[in-house]
């Protein structure tokens, strides 16, 4: 059975989107100017800015206004409290599986914030398995988390797929190891000069619906 190794932060989910949510509604609650949502968002950097950092710039910036127990509850619980698993993401895992391919997540974090995320969404209950960063103790692009992937459901690299957004931690990764890729773009344009994906798409669902009707 083929392998098709999915990121779940702004791939299978909109994490972006949910956090922007949880933060939206924190501004909200303690009084907070709403444009710093942008600023709060920037500093996040879609979830690759370390959370003790996140959490420093916003504790001295709401020093004042916020108790830190309330950062901390944001940034441990917001995205994974609103993130959504779309009809279509949905539809398309199973048909992958339906076509036979063992479907498992490989993702950077922390433990406890993405099985929350993967929990709440059912996610556990429609892939084969999934390995977490912090979990494992290597993070996309090493190998070694990719490999650990597979070994968590018994099945090969060989011929496996990586869907990711991440240009560097996705896509470079797979290349790495020899593997094809396909970048969920999300509206954006590929900038890198030096390497490229297998196939860009627009959403996870289109990636995994080209994968799955490839030539194997």
């Amino acid at each position: 059975m083929p392998l098709l190794m999915l990121d779940l932060d702004n791939t299978l989910v909109d994490r972006d989107a949910a956090f922007s949510d949880a933060v939206a509604a924190f501004l909200t609650k303690h009084g907070l100017p709403a444009t710093d949502l942008t600023w709060v968002m920037t500093v996040d950097a879609g979830g690759y800015t370390a959370r003790h950092d996140v959490a420093a710039a916003m504790t001295d910036r709401y020093e004042d206004a916020v108790p830190a127990t309330e950062i901390h509850a944001l940034l441990d619980h917001g995205a994974a409290d609103r993130v959504v698993l779309t009809d279509a993401s949905r539809e398309a895992v199973d048909k992958a599986q339906v076509d036979g391919w063992t479907c498992v997540i490989v993702t950077n974090g922390r433990t406890a914030q993405q099985e929350a995320k993967i929990r709440r969404m059912g996610l556990d209950r429609l892939v084969q398995g999934w390995v977490i960063s912090e979990e494992v103790g290597r993070k996309k692009p090493e190998p070694e988390i990719f490999h650990a992937a597979a070994d968590a459901v018994g099945v090969s690299l060989t011929d496996a797929w990586v869907i990711g957004d991440s240009p560097h931690a996705d896509i470079a990764g797979a290349i790495a190891l020899g593997l094809q890729s396909v970048w969920v773009s999300s509206g954006r344009s590929w900038t890198q000069g030096s390497f490229r994906p297998t196939h860009v798409a627009k959403d996870v669902a289109t990636a995994i619906n080209y994968v799955i009707s490839a030539p194997r």
